[in-house]
């Protein structure tokens, strides 16, 4: 089976709709959760131990949500496990209060929902066609995706819980394509969100044997243009970036080091923007739990 291919199994595929078991907290489901935007589908929201509507607590947005909680629901019986760390991590005062925001994907449309939109018109067009037809399946919908969050679930998240409503409260995360749209969105909506944590980055954007050797200047290159346009203000936004050396993560390194070298020419320092190497780490929900501790302190910290 081709990689590509591989990509999307690996992200889209649930076993089963079974709410998942959480360790710490408590876990509510909002089935097919309407849009004028995007297709219904599931939201998991994570309430820490102790939720109490008398205090107020950050948001954590974050996509693939059939991937997060419960590795006995998922396609490959691993999952990122936010619950466990983030339950922890309240309980030693190591970050602020907050919930989680579990998005689920769209399945076959995941690629349309996570690919930043307004670079397409900028990639040339034999790759720009491969793109949209094969990866995107004619329907590209990021940008809707990202209306979607911001203007109906976001107010329904800040009605229904005890949340605080300003981007020093409100964080985006994914990995691989959802590392790609959780920095696409603190872009589009920097009055929304004040951080974001992008595991796994899919850098290179498109990973289609025939034309990866151009995948640089046909589409990551259009992408850091955009970047260069549009990143947020550096003195009011955290930004964090890692990758592996192994799987799919074992192509990141030099588009990674390209976006680091324009964070810093955005202005970017320690203080709001790391980006981690680990070494022997892979493509998964379990190299991303053993390490998604250091994105929320980063994030998170009181």
């Amino acid at each position: 089976m081709r990689r590509s291919n591989l990509l999307m199994l690996f992200f889209t595929i649930s076993i089963t709709a079974q709410i998942p078991t959480v360790t710490t907290g408590t876990l509510q489901r909002f089935e097919q959760f309407k849009s004028k935007f995007v297709d219904a589908r599931n939201i998991d929201v994570w309430l820490p131990d102790g939720y109490s509507d008398k205090q107020k607590y950050a948001v954590l947005y974050m996509h693939d949500g059939n991937m997060l909680y419960d590795p006995q629901t998922t396609w490959n019986k691993q999952a990122w496990e936010v619950d466990a760390i983030a339950g922890q991590l309240m309980a030693e005062s190591k970050t602020q209060n907050f919930i989680v925001v579990g998005i689920w994907n769209n399945r076959d449309f995941r690629h349309s929902e996570y690919f930043p939109q307004k670079i397409i018109q900028n990639i040339p067009e034999a790759t720009r066609k491969i793109i949209v037809e094969e990866q995107l399946k004619n329907k590209p919908q990021a940008d809707n995706y990202l209306k979607f969050i911001v203007s109906e679930l976001k107010p329904f998240i800040d009605q229904t819980f005890a949340t605080k409503k300003d981007k020093k409260h409100t964080f985006i995360s994914g990995s691989s394509m959802g590392g790609l749209i959780s920095l696409y969105a603190i872009c589009e909506y920097p009055g929304i969100f004040g951080g974001a944590a992008c595991l796994s980055t899919h850098t290179p954007m498109i990973m289609k044997e025939k034309i990866v050797q151009s995948a640089d200047a046909d589409v990551a290159s259009k992408f850091r243009d955009y970047l260069r346009l549009h990143l947020p203000d550096p003195k009011s936004h955290k930004i964090y970036f890692d990758y592996g050396d192994q799987t799919l993560d074992q192509y990141y390194k030099p588009f990674q080091e390209k976006i680091d070298a324009l964070m810093s020419e955005k202005g970017f320092t320690t203080e709001n923007w790391t980006t981690k190497f680990f070494t022997g780490k892979d493509h998964s929900e379990k190299s991303w739990n053993e390490r998604l501790a250091i994105p929320l302190v980063f994030l998170l910290k009181k």
